[in-house]
């Protein structure tokens, strides 16, 4: 069975509570239920992390080299500016989907660039929640 991580980066634990206009009013926890429901459904193995902390996020990103076959990445503000993750990203050698919930190019100048694209499979944006299930059927297609 293939095995997936699901990364989310700083303030993502306040979803539901955090701008719900932008976010939605579900919790991380409960979009996670989701995502493991439909991850079943296709016979794939799903993990879930969240940190705040940048180096915790390395490390776990580190994990995708020997525990995964793939990632899915939501870095939150650390998409803009956290050149470390970018190297951690292309130290692994799995294929890693960039995810946001938001439409990050309908919002403020500085959510517009990502230093971690260019090392990622590709990047969905702006479906809500969904963003993290379209994220799902790409790796199915390339993992």
């Amino acid at each position: 069975m293939k095995k997936i991580l699901i990364i989310n980066g700083p303030n993502l634990d306040m979803v539901g509570i955090r701008e719900p206009g932008v976010y939605g009013s579900q919790t991380l926890s409960s979009i996670n239920c989701e995502i493991k429901s439909y991850t079943e459904s296709v016979g794939i193995d799903c993990d879930f992390y969240q940190s705040n902390c940048e180096g915790a996020i390395i490390d776990k990103i580190h994990s995708v080299l020997n525990d995964y076959d793939g990632c899915i990445l939501n870095a939150g503000a650390y998409t803009h500016y956290s050149y470390a993750i970018r190297d951690a990203i292309s130290s692994v050698n799995k294929p890693f989907i960039e995810v946001h919930m938001s439409n990050v190019h309908s919002r403020e100048e500085f959510r517009h660039v990502s230093v971690i694209s260019a090392v990622c499979k590709g990047v969905i944006s702006g479906f809500g929640k969904n963003s993290y299930i379209l994220a799902v059927k790409a790796l199915e297609e390339i993992i």
